[in-house]
């Protein structure tokens, strides 16, 4: 696994620490422990494949849909890192 460059440097840990080891355990089928390891693992999988399935076939509203699940994914990230952090709770 690659390093974090951010944690590696500033003792801190990214909105993006997790990733890798979350898409390793979804490689490997586990996957409660990818949810477990980085919660936006999902939101960040259904919006690459609608963004690649919407290379092909276009959508009425897919403006919106990817807006959507951009913010989704975004919200989900910052949620889950500052639960890790221990930020406000």
């Amino acid at each position: 696994m690659l390093p974090c460059l951010n944690k590696k440097l500033f003792g801190v840990d990214c909105l993006g620490c997790g990733m890798q080891r979350s898409i390793a355990l979804l490689l490997k089928g586990e996957f409660a422990g990818a949810f477990h390891m980085y919660p936006a693992i999902y939101p960040l999988l259904l919006l690459l494949t609608f963004l690649g399935f919407n290379l092909f076939v276009k959508f009425k509203y897919d403006s919106f849909i990817k807006a959507t699940l951009m913010i989704t994914s975004i919200v989900t990230m910052v949620i889950s890192y500052v639960i890790k952090m221990k930020i406000i709770f």
